[in-house]
C-alpha cells in the first residue's frame, strides 16, 4: 500500500486544506476494512463513515447534512461537527469534532455521488460485483437484519441507477490473496497498464 499512500499524499488539496479521498462500492464490498487499513498507513488519517451520516429514514438522502456539517467547515479550514447516527437506538447521537487533516477518507455507499465528487481529490471504488458484495453483507449482519437488507438492496439499486460512482473512479481496488490491488479506474490518472499493489500483511476480509 506504500505506493498508493505516496500517491494520495502528493495530490493537491481538494476541500480547503484537506485531500479528501472517497471510497465507494456496493454494501458488503469491504470499504470499511480497506479504509481502516489505508488510514493506518496514512499515519492515522481520519475516516468519516457514511453510516454515521445516513439514517433509517434517509439511506441516501443525506447529501445536505454531509455538506453542511463536514464539507463546508473543511472548505473554510475549520473543524467539522457532525452527529453520528445510532442504528440501534434509531437516533442521532452527541456531536463529534473532526478537524481538517492533510488527508481524510470518506467511505460508504455513495461516497462518489455527484454532489461530493467536486470536493474529492481522488475516488476509489471497491471492485466486487454487487451480488457477491450483498451476499457477504447479509452473511456478516445475520438473519435479524434480513428485512433491512431487502430494503437496502432496493435503495442501493435505485441510487446507483440515478447517481453511479464507478464510472468516475480514479482507481479500482480489488482484494487479492496478499492484500489489495489498485488498478486504473474509468476516470483514473494512472498511466496505461500500470497498477499499484499492496502485498504486505494478511489479506483483509470484510
Amino acid at each position: 500500500m506504500r505506493d498508493l499512500v505516496s500517491r494520495l499524499r502528493r495530490l493537491p488539496p481538494s476541500c480547503g486544506p484537506v485531500r479528501l479521498i472517497g471510497i465507494d462500492g456496493h454494501a458488503g464490498s469491504g470499504k470499511s476494512t480497506f479504509a481502516g487499513q489505508l488510514a493506518a498507513e496514512l499515519g492515522g488519517a481520519p475516516v468519516l463513515h457514511l453510516d454515521d451520516i445516513a439514517s433509517h429514514e434517509e439511506l441516501f438522502g443525506w447529501t445536505g447534512r454531509l455538506l453542511e456539517q463536514v464539507i463546508e467547515p473543511w472548505r473554510r479550514g475549520e473543524s467539522a461537527h457532525y452527529a453520528p447516527y445510532d442504528w440501534h437506538a434509531r437516533r442521532f447521537g452527541p456531536p463529534r469534532d473532526l478537524p481538517p487533516a492533510p488527508v481524510a477518507l470518506v467511505e460508504g455507499v455513495g461516497a462518489g455521488r455527484r454532489a461530493l465528487r467536486p470536493h474529492l481529490a481522488q475516488l476509489l471504488w471497491m471492485e466486487l460485483p454487487r451480488e457477491e458484495s450483498w451476499t457477504r453483507g447479509r452473511s456478516r449482519d445475520g438473519a435479524e437484519q434480513r428485512e433491512f437488507w431487502d430494503g437496502w438492496v432496493r435503495a442501493e439499486r435505485a441510487h446507483f441507477a440515478d447517481d453511479p460512482s464507478r464510472p468516475f473512479a480514479d482507481l479500482l481496488v480489488r482484494q487479492v490473496e496478499q492484500g489489495y490491488e489498485a488498478l486504473t479506474g474509468p476516470a483514473g490518472t494512472v498511466g496505461p497498464d500500470q497498477k499499484i499493489t499492496q502485498g504486505e500483511g494478511p489479506s483483509a476480509m470484510c
